[in-house]
């Protein structure tokens, strides 16, 4: 299609043309072009133009558009005008052209013609994209940018086209081959660790991360730097978003915890999950929950035939119903409301709906809250419920069933922890020669999560304070709820059926350094957001283990899960007698639960404080 635009265009070519000819004449003759060369110029202008027009528009010169022209563009223009270049003697000499066209004016035209044709393109790029923008948008805020990549050059080439309040003045790189060379016209000032120097002699208070797929002490060392130095740390988003085209590289946002916490990137075995839920039917309990929806989501995005969403909640239930339709729109979704411990209902739906997977993320996990007048609603949740749903599981044929246990499951000193090992126990038992798989997956603490400190400590900050920590010396494992959902995933693909795997959480987390971490993202000082000690709660223990004293691991094909060789689950018969006395349904006193507790996990030991 034909438009004013590209009639501007190749008019402008064509004048490029004529003066590239016209031009290397004049400069093989000293500026001074005899009179029968100066006829001869004319007169194969009559030819040369034309063919070199048709040429341009064989290519495709006029299909691009001039403020994105890139290197693609410039490689048509070299192939074009080198054809041209080829044919002119051959037209000239198949038409008897009766013009003498000396040797050099066929080696200085095409060169001419690149230097015009890609110049101009390129200056108009130049031009559109304000690459002085200190210049042309005084107001606008000098930065830095850590990193001095691909990520960075996308973030230089938005930043351009699309004018913010923003305009870097330097970049910042560890590797020595990138220092002092330039990124988009702009230097490589030094290395990451020189942040603070440079900052104050650009005149800087801002810092963008430009590092998406770096490894996380990377991140984490330049953001303390920038920090220490007063600077604001500001990232470009994720490289699994900007791949995904989410959100574009300029979308800046200030650095949040789990940037600092964040961990390397997690690699799936892509191929396993297409085959064990692509066109499958899966089920999630607790569906609703911080792990069971993040698990909803990361499901849905390998197309299964139809995911089962169970929760309790009705809000929590509903919140997923309107929004992984919004996001999945292909995958059929089927949510149910109900209680993991209504046997009858949940066979009913397992034998409806036929999944091939299910994942079991049903619990109540807050362990002060079910250490006291809770502890027997605890034990029915998190014991019975886990039996039922296992039970019916086996029973209608389900190929894998994949529970999430918890770190706190290991040498347990609350109930809740000594629930989620009775829970374990209980899929090592249910566990046969053949028929279903059954799988539990131990981690820690996970950022962000329904419960958890992350959001008191928000709230908290917001209100003015004070932060309140339970001790000095706590400390607690941390990852991401979508890391947390993704090894899941990947732990259930590589279950056989009986294994207890561990995720590797990293180095543990003081939960003092993280209210401090969280008062500094948020802008606030110490000295005005004050951080106090209330002592440690009930079931609380300083530091939570990943292996129980009389547990050892053995690697997996992947870098993040271990095997744990857990305890025995002992024989048979203490189930019969747990699910009896549970599906009872009589109200009993803390004491007794405890009891039971004690004398089914040996372990447990709640006057342990390790």
């Amino acid at each position: 299609m034909i438009n004013r635009r590209s009639v501007a265009i190749v008019m402008h070519d064509i004048a490029a043309a004529i003066f590239a000819w016209l031009a290397s004449y004049w400069l093989r003759f000293n500026l001074s072009v005899p009179l029968d060369f100066q006829a001869a110029a004319f007169s194969t202008l009559l030819w040369v133009i034309p063919l070199q027009a048709a040429v341009f528009w064989y290519f495709g010169l006029y299909r691009g558009i001039w403020r994105f022209a890139s290197l693609p563009d410039l490689k048509r223009i070299v192939v074009a005008i080198g054809v041209a270049t080829l044919l002119i003697p051959v037209v000239l000499v198949l038409f008897r052209i009766n013009a003498v066209v000396p040797r050099s004016v066929l080696i200085m035209d095409p060169l001419l013609l690149l230097v015009l044709m890609g110049g101009s393109r390129l200056a108009y790029r130049v031009w559109k994209e304000h690459r002085l923008a200190s210049v042309l948008r005084p107001a606008s805020k000098p930065i830095l940018v850590a990193g001095a990549g691909s990520a960075a050059d996308f973030l230089l080439r938005e930043l351009a086209r699309n004018p913010s309040g923003f305009h870097v003045v330097g970049l910042l790189d560890d590797s020595i081959e990138k220092q002092g060379r330039l990124v988009q016209g702009l230097p490589v000032l030094g290395a990451l660790d020189e942040v603070a120097g440079w900052a104050k002699k650009m005149d800087v208070d801002d810092v963008v991360l430009a590092l998406p797929s770096a490894a996380h002490t990377v991140r984490k060392r330049i953001a303390q730097r920038c920090r220490d130095a007063g600077l604001n740390v500001m990232t470009i988003p994720s490289l699994e978003d900007l791949v995904a085209g989410r959100v574009s590289v300029s979308n800046l946002r200030r650095i949040e915890l789990e940037d600092l916490l964040g961990r390397d990137p997690v690699r799936l075995d892509d191929s396993g999950l297409h085959r064990l839920l692509t066109g499958q039917v899966v089920m999630v309990t607790g569906a609703g929950g911080s792990i069971g929806s993040e698990l909803c989501r990361q499901i849905a995005r390998f197309a299964p035939a139809k995911l089962v969403l169970f929760e309790q909640s009705e809000y929590a239930l509903y919140a997923m119903e309107q929004e992984l339709p919004l996001r999945f729109p292909d995958v059929p979704i089927v949510s149910l409301i109900g209680d993991v411990k209504h046997a009858a209902l949940v066979r009913r739906i397992i034998a409806e709906q036929q999944p091939s997977v299910v994942f079991h993320a049903a619990a109540y996990k807050h362990v002060p809250l079910m250490e006291g007048g809770n502890a027997w609603e605890a034990m029915r949740n998190n014991v019975l419920g886990t039996q039922v749903v296992a039970a019916a599981a086996r029973e209608y044929g389900v190929g894998k069933f994949v529970m999430i246990s918890t770190d706190k499951a290991v040498n347990p000193t609350n109930v809740m922890g000594a629930t989620k090992r009775l829970a374990e126990r209980v899929c090592q038992l249910m566990q046969q020669a053949d028929g279903t798989r059954f799988v539990s997956v131990r981690f820690g603490n996970v950022l962000g999560s329904s419960g958890s400190v992350i959001p008191k400590f928000q709230s908290q900050i917001e209100a003015g304070g004070p932060v309140t920590v339970t001790h000095p010396e706590i400390t607690r494992y941390f990852m991401s709820i979508p890391e947390a959902a993704q090894l899941v995933l990947q732990a259930g693909l590589m279950g056989e059926g009986g294994e207890i795997f561990v995720l590797d959480m990293g180095e543990p987390v003081k939960i003092a350094e993280l209210a401090r971490l969280m008062i500094q993202l948020s802008g606030e000082k110490e000295e005005r957001i004050r951080i106090e000690y209330t002592g440690l709660r009930p079931g609380e223990k300083l530091y939570e283990e990943l292996l129980a004293d009389n547990e050892s691991t053995l690697p997996t094909p992947h870098p993040k899960l271990r095997v744990a060789k857990a305890a025995d689950a002992g024989e048979a018969a203490w189930l019969e007698v747990c699910m009896s006395w549970l599906a009872s349904g009589e109200g009993q006193d803390e004491n007794t639960v405890k009891s039971r507790l004690h004398a089914w996990v040996p372990e447990y030991n709640s006057d342990r404080m390790a």
